[in-house]
């Protein structure tokens, strides 16, 4: 494995922790509405527990109301059951065809948890970025010592790593300051 395919293997890991950041932040909630709140929801659906995507259309009304349609009106009942049991917060106003979930107006103590949580997973995506790093230069060394790079080599190799974990830790930040934008906007 040459310097080229631990730098590659080593960006593909680091996209990894920006795009498990920007998953998980897509989930926290905001002020507005977004589908993403529901990602997690699954109901059971003839025996199986299935995706709450994969059996209704969710629609964005207004901005701040989630409004979603099953395919089947049987599962109506069952979608806001689990909608109820969910910890979002958010309590689900049903008719015949369709359940809304009307998002309330953040107070500003549940805005500063959001920020912190926020700030939680985004430490998270550091470290991750920061592991893959060490693993990178460690592959690195060990190419050194077993005398299939040389010194400068080596060296060239850990500063192209170092450059890249600066430039995934500038795009941890910038999810997270966007989604602190986000969170703090009213």
């Amino acid at each position: 494995m040459m310097i080229d395919e631990i730098a590659e293997d080593a960006q593909h890991g680091m996209d990894r922790a920006v795009n498990r950041l920007r998953q998980v932040l897509g989930r926290i909630r905001t002020g507005r509405a977004s589908p993403a709140l529901l990602d997690d929801i699954s109901v059971e659906y003839y025996g199986t527990r299935t995706s709450l995507k994969q059996v209704s259309t969710i629609k964005v009304e207004e901005g701040r109301t989630l409004v979603v349609t099953p395919w089947e009106k049987s599962l109506l009942t069952v979608i806001e059951r689990e909608l109820q049991k969910s910890d979002l917060g958010i309590t689900p106003q049903s008719t015949s065809e369709l359940i809304r979930l009307p998002l309330p107006p953040l107070t500003e103590e549940n805005r500063r948890d959001l920020v912190r949580r926020s700030r939680e997973e985004a430490e998270q995506a550091r470290v991750a970025a920061r592991q893959v790093r060490r693993d990178a230069i460690k592959d690195i060394r060990e190419m050194v010592r077993e005398k299939l790079l040389t010194e400068d080599e080596g060296h060239e190799g850990e500063e192209a790593i170092q450059e890249l974990t600066n430039r995934c830790i500038a795009s941890i930040h910038k999810v997270l300051e966007n989604k602190e934008a986000e969170l703090i906007e009213i």
